[in-house]
């Protein structure tokens, strides 16, 4: 290279030399290069790219000039690949150049390999449509996206996730049909800015072991939310006895009436120790399974209003305290005991009700209170 970069060019004013990568060079190439670029001839000139600048060594980034390339925009880039088409004798819908910038998140040559891949499917009086592209690429139609959104904005779960079984089906990515609604939300953002959970739930996808169950999922928890809010549309049994047999209260003189009240019409019990546990566990399994699970592992203790939740180690406490989690298992405790109750995690086994074996349970460094007729 040093040789021939002393020759000057014959039909050119320039000559171009590309180094691609070059931060992989060893140091005696460098070195090697050094000596050329410190006194380099006039009619040379030198590109070096490289996606590692940081590993160039001072003395070569001293001597030249940086110049950082960005993903092209995807407007940009569908009408240069229109433009290419042109030239090489076909035509290209807008939406199908539009998608095929979009697949090619920003990198033109990527862009230029999947149009050429694409001509075959075009002719003189056929141009290359979107739907030829969507097909080629695997992508799903606009307005199956469109359907989806719709879906999950109304918390239409069945309906949702049989349109996912149905790209399933087609053969449907569900990494690239996860990049497409980030791309259709990200037009949307600003107007919808309560789509930023389902937009970062979205991101998680491409780095799931499982992207395909990850998307079901988010469908599924999306429909959740409907059931989050029905303690507030609806009051529960035991709040509308109370409301329908409170005492008068301009009879407050009358020791009998006051007597004969039931039990309901009381404020909550603040002595209270007792909770229907299994309806607990039955009714999260119809909103979340992975609540149910998380709630299976737990030991519990009701005090009055006070619910403590013996999570066992400091993992299933932190799911538990969750900002997603931590709402919808207060909804469901609701739900069942007809009161709102204090939620207290706790990242320890429960201690034993008995003070002996609390003692001697201490005494042995820690330990669980087991019902062996459970257990047989």
């Amino acid at each position: 290279l040093r040789e021939k970069a002393q020759v000057a060019p014959v039909s050119a004013p320039k000559k171009i030399y590309i180094i691609d990568e070059v931060h992989m060079l060893s140091k005696p190439a460098f070195n090697a290069l050094l000596k050329t670029l410190e006194e380099p001839p006039a009619h040379v000139v030198f590109i070096l790219a490289t996606t590692d600048a940081d590993k160039l060594p001072a003395t070569i980034l001293s001597r030249i000039q940086q110049f950082f390339f960005r993903p092209i925009p995807v407007d940009i880039m569908a009408r240069q690949l229109m433009t290419i088409a042109e030239k090489e004798g076909f035509t290209i819908e807008a939406d199908a150049a539009r998608l095929i910038a979009e697949r090619s998140r920003g990198g033109f040559r990527d862009g230029i390999s999947m149009l050429d891949q694409l001509s075959a499917l075009a002719s003189a009086d056929k141009p290359l449509s979107a739907s030829d592209v969507a097909q080629y690429l695997g992508l799903s139609a606009t307005k199956t996206l469109e359907n989806l959104l719709a879906l999950y904005q109304q918390h239409d779960a069945p309906e949702a996730l049989n349109l996912l079984g149905e790209l399933e089906k087609t053969g449907t990515d569900p990494i690239v049909l996860s990049h497409q609604l980030l791309s259709l939300l990200r037009a949307r953002l600003h107007q919808r800015p309560e789509l930023i959970t389902l937009v970062k739930q979205l991101i998680e996808v491409d780095r799931h072991p499982h992207p395909d169950l990850k998307l079901l999922t988010i469908f599924m928890d999306g429909a959740g939310d409907v059931a989050h809010k029905s303690p507030e549309v609806a009051p529960t049994p035991t709040a509308s006895l109370k409301a329908a047999i409170k005492p008068p209260v301009e009879k407050p003189e009358s020791p009998a009436a006051v007597s004969e009240v039931p039990a309901p019409d009381s404020p909550p019990d603040s002595t209270a120790t007792d909770i229907d546990w299994d309806k607990i566990i039955t009714l999260a399994k119809e909103q979340s399974f992975a609540i149910a699970t998380l709630l299976q592992q737990c030991s519990w203790r009701r005090d009055g209003n006070t619910l403590t939740l013996y999570a066992g180690n400091a993992f299933t406490k932190k799911k538990l305290d969750n900002a997603k989690n931590r709402p919808l298992i207060a909804t469901i405790v609701q739900q069942v005991t007809g009161t709102e109750l204090d939620i207290e995690t706790i990242g320890q086994k429960a201690p034993p009700k008995d003070a002996e074996l609390a003692k001697i349970a201490e005494l042995m460094g820690g330990g669980e209170e087991v019902n062996l007729e459970e257990l047989s």
